[in-house]
């Protein structure tokens, strides 16, 4: 383009690499709202302005001629964040199903809405109750004296809270922890073998909030087949995201949740955990092809801010980059150079001039700016 030649802006809607200038845009995702939108991209300087400024020159730009622009922008410093939005439920979390280990008949259930702590039974199979203790690995086998291993030892931590010693709590099951849970068998009507039987145990983060049944009372206790489902007892947001998307929920992470009645709470990633979603639609048999995502939990800093929405959608921004105390220029003062890059049009009193920069973070319709001649509180020109 030669000197004098004003070029159409060319718009987009997509959200810019950190590091790049606007490209092409990334692949659909459901429930997903950018919060990012780059302005357009000056190809070229107004007219009557020449955008030959050679990069990296040491004369501190090139002088401008046609005249000021129609407008102007200053360049600040701040700090620029991009984040990104995404749809999110309102609820107790991932539900989860227990299903006895033994057969026999149901007789018991925790009443739905129930929390069930520690050492409480969740439901009973010929009235033998079977109940909740916390940890991560599932009972899987029959714990007794002999036995060894990191099941033993997350066994032992829950017998001694619940009051019961005279054992180490290690990863050995010796005869004094058999002894110990003798008299935790004895207070709970059981057969007092000094073995753990694994249909006896449910293994649960912590309390529970009893979501739903999936059988009655008098039902036959058939091993697998679920018999009530669970939920954790505090309100989180659950958001589902594209495996690609997982580098925005770190747990840790602090996130703002934008919730039905218009408010904006902050929260934090508590968790993440990796799903396959078979889908509901295209495929052979009308089943689509099974699709992995990254299933959230948000909490919030104030947990009674979620409370009176009942399954409820809300929004969650996760903070995709942030740049700290850098000098920022709207994204449309960017003009295109001849000789490749970017530069802006500096205005100073009645003069310009044109001065390369090297782009950084666009978000939020402004963009990372560093090259000779730029400060804090300069005015550049918006070209049209």
């Amino acid at each position: 383009m030669t000197a004098g030649t004003t070029a159409p802006a060319e718009a987009t809607t997509t959200t810019p690499p950190a590091t790049a200038p606007p490209g092409v845009g990334r692949s659909r995702r459901r429930g997903r709202t950018p919060l990012v939108v780059a302005s357009a991209v000056v190809v070229a300087a107004a007219a009557g302005v020449t955008a030959a400024a050679a990069a990296g020159g040491n004369d501190g730009g090139t002088a401008a001629g046609g005249g000021l622009p129609p407008a102007t922008a200053q360049v600040t410093r701040q700090t620029l964040v991009d984040a990104e939005s995404f749809d999110g439920e309102l609820g107790y979390g991932a539900s989860h199903r227990v299903a006895p280990r033994t057969g026999g008949t149901l007789t018991w259930l925790a009443a739905t809405g129930a929390q069930v702590t520690r050492g409480k039974p969740l439901y009973a199979v010929d009235d033998a109750e079977v109940v909740l203790l916390y940890g991560k690995l599932p009972a899987y086998r029959t714990l007794s004296p002999g036995t060894s291993g990191d099941d033993v030892r997350q066994f032992e931590r829950n017998l001694a809270a619940l009051g019961y010693s005279g054992f180490t709590i290690d990863d050995e099951y010796t005869s004094a922890t058999a002894d110990a849970v003798r008299d935790w068998q004895e207070d709970l009507g059981l057969p007092e073998t000094g073995r753990v039987e694994p249909g006896r145990v449910v293994y649960a983060d912590g309390a529970v909030r009893v979501e739903s049944h999936d059988a009655e009372p008098g039902d036959p206790a058939q091993t697998g087949q679920a018999v009530l489902t669970w939920t954790g007892t505090i309100r989180v947001v659950t958001v589902s995201l594209d495996v690609d998307d997982e580098r925005l929920a770190k747990k840790g992470a602090k996130v703002t949740v934008s919730l039905p009645d218009g408010k904006e709470v902050a929260g934090t990633v508590a968790g993440t955990e990796t799903v396959i979603d078979t889908g509901a639609e295209g495929g052979a048999g009308g089943q689509g092809d099974p699709e992995t995502k990254i299933e959230v939990t948000v909490t919030a800093a104030d947990p009674k801010a979620l409370t009176g929405f009942d399954q409820a959608s809300a929004k969650v921004a996760f903070t995709a980059a942030e740049r700290r105390d850098v000098l920022t220029v709207p994204v449309g003062a960017l003009l295109a150079l001849a000789e490749g890059g970017y530069g802006v049009q500096l205005v100073e009193g009645d003069a310009t001039r044109i001065v390369a920069v090297q782009t950084g973070l666009f978000a939020s319709g402004r963009v990372e700016v560093s090259g000779a001649g730029l400060a804090e509180g300069a005015t550049v020109g918006m070209p049209t």
